[in-house]
């Protein structure tokens, strides 16, 4: 068994609808008011692992996101922000390239993730906590022909990174 598999096998992690794998390891019992006013937890943890021919495809959600570096090859984070900034973030441990251990997704930027393509290991893991916590009616999942109109100038990056492109 290849060490990804093993990792989703150790974890009990599934599918997660924006590809890759995913547990939630945490879910706060402490109630907080959302955006909306209405009541969600304060806070949610997930492990999420992504082979290195896998990707995150372009989402958001209405919460900041933190991510975490844990192990693997470094992970890519591309975001547009509400404003149509382009700008990514490389997740890892190679703090001398600039590679962070940590890294912030604010809430409502459009965002996702991709393994380096030069890595060795096949894989990366990472973590990701949500504050207020994660909750799938929050997740919107990009369609490429609204994110492309919004965003023309990053029509390359968006159809890279849109799984129905892919079809």
């Amino acid at each position: 068994m290849n060490q990804k598999n093993a990792i989703i096998k150790r974890f009990g992690m599934v599918h997660h609808p924006e590809g890759g794998a995913f547990v939630e390891t945490y879910r706060s019992s402490l109630l907080v008011a959302n955006q909306e006013a209405n009541e969600r937890v304060a806070s949610t943890g997930i492990l999420f692992l992504l082979g290195r021919d896998e990707f995150s495809a372009f989402h958001r959600i209405k919460s900041d996101e933190m991510w975490h570096f844990y192990s693997g090859d470094s992970l890519r984070i591309i975001e547009i922000s509400p404003a149509g900034d382009l700008k990514e973030t490389r997740l890892g441990i190679n703090f001398i390239e600039g590679e962070l251990c940590q890294y912030v997704v604010p809430a409502g930027a459009w965002f996702a993730s991709i393994p380096v393509m030069d890595g060795v290991h096949g894989f990366s893991f990472v973590g990701c906590t949500v504050a207020p916590g994660f909750d799938f009616s929050d997740f919107e999942l990009a369609d490429e022909d609204e994110l492309t109109q919004a965003f023309p100038q990053h029509r390359a990056t968006i159809h890279s990174l849109i799984h129905a492109s892919r079809l």
